[in-house]
Formats: C-alpha cells, sequence, structure tokens
C-alpha cells in the first residue's frame, strides 16, 4: 500500500499508474507459490491477486482502471505469441492502468 501511496503522491491529477503481474491466483501464479522457496528469484516474493491490488489502487485514490490479460497455459506449452483479452480471471500475467482521482494525504 506505501508504495501505491507514494505514487499518488508524485502524481498528478488525471496521471496514468500502469503496472503489470502474475496473479497469485493464475495457474503460474500458483505454481510460483508453491515452489517460490526452491526458487532464487521469487524466495522472498509477496504475490498478489488481482482483486488484492485493485484495493490498493482505489485506497490510493486511484479509479477507471482497464484491465488486460495474457499467458494462459504453462509456460512450458506456450509455443505462439499468446492473445491480450480484457479483464482478469484467465491468463496469468494481469497489466492494470489506473487514473489517479484525487490527492491522498
Amino acid at each position: 500500500m506505501k508504495s501505491f501511496l507514494e505514487v499518488n503522491r508524485i502524481l498528478k491529477t488525471n496521471g496514468q499508474f500502469i503496472i503489470g503481474f502474475v496473479d497469485r491466483n493464475s495457474t503460474i501464479g500458483k505454481e510460483y507459490e508453491k515452489f517460490k522457496e526452491e526458487n532464487i528469484f521469487y524466495k522472498y516474493a509477496t504475490f498478489f491477486s488481482t482483486e488484492e491490488v485493485l484495493i490498493f489502487y482505489k485506497g490510493a485514490g486511484f479509479a477507471n482502471f482497464k484491465i488486460v490479460q495474457t499467458v494462459f497455459g504453462r509456460l512450458n506449452e506456450i509455443n505462439s505469441i499468446e492473445p491480450v483479452i480484457d479483464g482478469y480471471g484467465k491468463g496469468s500475467f494481469v497489466v492494470i492502468n489506473g487514473t489517479k482521482i484525487k490527492e491522498i494525504e
């Protein structure tokens, strides 16, 4: 939450804040969580669900969200470019664009 509040502080009103992440509730997110203790890159990572990230966005004064998703299979099964579709809940990689609508003190 602190990071989202800092982005609010430095961003102008109506500015855009875009993040991309692996959704903890997705196929890949669940794999990363399951094996994170064995992985040098993810051992200390904290994964969040899209719903949790949206709570951070809203709590930090952002709205008017555009959400897209991609990566619909296991990484070792992907043989071509994955489509990007609106929303979340099916793809493992999610991108959220939020607009700063108010200052948070």
